[in-house]
């Protein structure tokens, strides 16, 4: 993305702005409002919800303030728990808004999210829990693991091979979700930014090898990029 902005509770702000990268901007959202108009700014091509949000009243107005939103979204983390609770409702919040939208649970999430539909949690294989998830909620759903599965409302569906063991590390999957958000707001499908965004997390896995944290994934997918992508002449 040309340009990334956390936002957060004001009294967040000088951790936020303490941790890094220069480069990542901050602004304070006190008020669900102000996340509104955040989320109503014309050039703000995509968000992120979840990650280090909380599961209190104002976590859950600011989930509800993206759900609402003309923006293409991505929840994980703590914005996944909080939408179980309109699991039955998704689909109709996610039709309203008009735009892309992508869920990315693992395993506990994912029966946080559709534990109550049988036919979705007792279908006969992962890649068909995901894509009946997917049709359910209308929105992309990357089913996460070591052979992640990325479903869209449509049917198709794909299975990453890439990833490494040494993933399953604090913040890999809040990587994941920048890389998803990243993609989108650079204007590609959801489907499409799901499925590269999940091949380039788990090539940066390979890369970086044992005993990777999460802070070395963004160097090693610069790294990644550099050297997939044709050049131009």
């Amino acid at each position: 993305a040309g340009l990334a902005t956390i936002a957060c509770r004001p009294e967040a702000l000088a951790a936020h702005a303490a941790r890094g990268p220069d480069a990542l901007m901050q602004r304070a959202v006190a008020e669900p409002a102000e996340l509104e108009a955040m989320l109503a700014e014309t050039r703000l091509g995509a968000v992120l919800a979840g990650p280090a949000l909380g599961l209190d009243g104002v976590a859950r107005q600011g989930v509800l303030a993206v759900l609402r939103s003309a923006v293409p979204a991505v929840f994980d983390a703590d914005a996944l728990t909080l939408l179980a609770a309109r699991t039955r409702s998704l689909k109709r919040a996610i039709t309203a808004r008009g735009k892309p939208c992508v869920l990315t649970p693992h395993e506990g999430e994912f029966q946080r999210l559709f534990g109550a539909l049988p036919e979705i949690v007792q279908a006969p294989s992962k890649l068909e829990r995901a894509r009946r998830a997917a049709a359910y909620a209308g929105a992309v759903i990357v089913l996460k693991g070591s052979d992640t599965v990325i479903a869209e409302p449509g049917g198709e569906a794909a299975i990453n091979a890439t990833g490494s063991s040494a993933l399953a590390t604090a913040g890999s999957g809040d990587v994941l979700g920048g890389l998803i958000a990243g993609l989108l707001a650079q204007g590609m499908p959801a489907f499409e930014a799901a499925c590269a965004a999940v091949w380039l997390h788990g090539k940066a896995g390979e890369t970086s090898g044992a005993g990777l944290i999460a802070d070395d994934l963004p160097e090693a997918v610069r790294g990644i990029i550099a050297e997939e992508l044709p050049r131009s002449p």
